[in-house]
């Protein structure tokens, strides 16, 4: 195949997801899978449920309209505040929706009573990230509003952690979360359902031995789809961080020195500076239209040295390789979202059926076969 391409084992991402919600269950809390870097890919979502997901979450209306129109029919959620353009959609698709504006609710109310249906929404509240979220001392009030309205039903509350401050939560900030809900309960009467603790980013705190108080879900991607921690980056123990590989085809090798430096840099490049100009520079057949190169993990030996809209080039220092040939990438969080987005990009599906013939003695994982 001679475009860039996605391997993708789904049996890799059942394994994660089951891993995850073994490990979680005892704790207390239920794992919501992610498909928003997957753009809602039905054979991902699929996987997700087969290895213990509760439910789905997205924050595109039209990654969620994919997976309904996919068959799926498990609760899915909007965890992106919806639009009041799509306010209709919402309704029509979304089980449950992630709010903070109260138009955007009463909205919402007033779409759902005309549809003689009741929706369902978690108040997402702010707890220093600084994206979004209702500010902690306005939650009381807004839960009294909410509880007035027809058309609208109160499912719990939530909070997001190291989305844009990427600062991990402290167990502070969980037991403060999870006293909110408490008063929340004193205060406006009906329990909470959901008490949505954060995502990937949570699992450290999750998996250690505080208590999780109200908390009893975790909406979880990176940790499913790459086996890392977004905050560190690091893998995290037990989960395979390979179910991702970018294939990029080698359009050019050749050996160039550097006589040109520019004054200005270009807006449309990203490139970093050498002090070996003679090694072997490779083009290949992939840019910043497709894949976000920053977040591009390169093989040993392979440096990156630039990207621009079609191309990234990179030096090579044990190997030379040829044109026609392939480099297989590892991504980062960044550009998996990018390059299952990309038109240009494939996507293939590997090893559905593995797991099945799989065993889990002496806690090896299973062999994820490609076909």
């Amino acid at each position: 195949m001679s475009k860039p391409r996605i391997d993708i084992d789904l049996d890799k991402i059942r394994y994660n997801t089951r891993f995850l919600v073994d490990r979680l269950r005892p704790r207390g809390i239920t794992v919501t899978g992610v498909t928003k870097a997957v753009c809602g890919h039905p054979g991902i979502a699929n996987a997700m449920l087969e290895g213990g997901a509760t439910g789905l979450a997205d924050a595109r209306i039209s990654n969620v309209i994919r997976m309904r129109n996919a068959g799926i029919s498990c609760s899915i959620s909007l965890i992106r505040t919806p639009m009041l353009s799509q306010v209709a959609q919402v309704v029509d698709n979304c089980d449950v929706s992630f709010n903070t504006e109260m138009d955007i609710i009463a909205s919402l109310a007033v779409n759902a009573l005309g549809k003689n249906t009741t929706h369902n929404i978690i108040l997402m509240v702010e707890m220093g990230d600084m994206r979004e979220g209702i500010l902690p001392e306005r939650l009381e009030s807004t839960v009294s509003q909410v509880l007035k309205m027809e058309g609208i039903s109160l499912k719990g509350i939530g909070a997001n952690f190291a989305c844009l401050g990427h600062v991990a939560p402290s167990a502070e900030a969980m037991a403060l979360l999870s006293s909110l809900a408490i008063d929340t309960e004193r205060a406006c009467g009906p329990p909470l359902e959901t008490v949505s603790g954060g995502g990937s980013a949570n699992l450290l705190w999750a998996f250690g031995n505080g208590a999780t108080g109200k908390i009893n879900n975790l909406r979880l991607g990176e940790a499913i789809l790459l086996g890392t921690d977004p905050v560190s980056g690091h893998a995290i123990d037990g989960l395979y961080t390979d179910v991702f590989t970018l294939r990029a085809e080698v359009i050019e090798t050749k050996t160039k020195a550097n006589p040109l430096q520019m004054a200005f840099p270009v807006p449309s490049m990203q490139c970093v500076t050498l002090d070996s100009p003679s090694n072997a520079r490779s083009i290949l057949a992939i840019g910043l239209q497709d894949i976000d190169a920053a977040g591009v993990i390169f093989p040993a030996g392979v440096t990156f040295v630039g990207a621009t809209s079609d191309h990234i080039v990179v030096e090579t220092t044990n190997c030379q390789l040829r044109a026609g040939g392939e480099m297989k990438l590892k991504m980062k969080y960044s550009a998996l979202s990018r390059g299952m987005a990309a038109s240009d990009v494939a996507k293939i599906y590997r090893g559905a059926s593995a797991l099945a013939e799989c065993t889990a003695a002496n806690n090896d994982r299973p062999y994820s076969k490609l076909t």
